[in-house]
């Protein structure tokens, strides 16, 4: 039996879509989608959700088209979002406008954003669209600081995932390298998506990175 799947909603709206992601015995719901109003509500739950925990904990990812080209970086395409089992994955490429619930929330400093690389991802939010991350915690740093391993603070997330949670999980370099700016998202791209931030805020949680 595979560790990880994905369900297809497919649903008739151009909208938005809702996948499940299975990873272990974890089932994450997730949402894609372009359009500010699905993200306003998605934001809901989430602070739904926040009124009853002490610190929240955010996975944060960016995915961008590759670029081969010197001296150029093709922008962001999409942002993911994890708390707990609940994931967004925004194309915000082709979103018409981006939501102020959306910069209110990245903005927001009692939230701890986690993330392997995240400095360079809010970053580029920053430089693309933007976007200000207040409170971003690298977890390669934070693991080796809470672990005492030197040696994970230059860790990708693979290492991370299995040195953190004792679990496996695969980066295809074919998805890794592939078409993010694409308006429909293949449900493999958008499994990579969902747990590259689904394992970070599970990672975080262990590390308690809101402390």
């Amino acid at each position: 039996m595979s560790t990880i799947s994905i369900f297809d909603h497919e649903l008739p709206d151009d909208t938005h879509n809702r996948y499940d992601v299975s990873f272990y015995s974890d089932q994450i719901h997730t949402l894609v989608t372009q359009t500010p109003s699905m993200v306003d509500a998605w934001l809901s739950e989430i602070y739904q959700i926040q009124r009853s925990l002490r610190r929240l904990i955010v996975g944060l990812d960016v995915e961008w088209r590759p670029n081969f080209r010197a001296n150029f970086e093709n922008p962001v395409a999409t942002l993911q979002l994890c708390v707990d089992s609940r994931c967004l994955i925004f194309q915000i490429m082709h979103a018409p406008f981006i939501p102020t619930s959306l910069v209110d929330f990245l903005g927001d400093a009692s939230f701890t954003f986690v993330g392997v690389g995240i400095e360079s991802d809010a970053e580029k939010l920053l430089e693309d669209y933007g976007l200000r991350v207040a409170n971003a915690v690298d977890l390669s740093r934070l693991a080796a600081e809470e672990l005492g391993v030197r040696e994970l603070r230059n860790a990708g997330l693979k290492a991370l995932v299995m040195e953190v949670l004792g679990k496996e999980i695969q980066k295809p370099r074919r998805i890794t390298m592939s078409r993010w700016d694409n308006l429909w998202l293949t449900p493999a791209q958008v499994q990579y998506a969902c747990l590259d931030a689904f394992l970070s805020s599970e990672i975080g949680k262990c590390l308690n990175a809101a402390n």
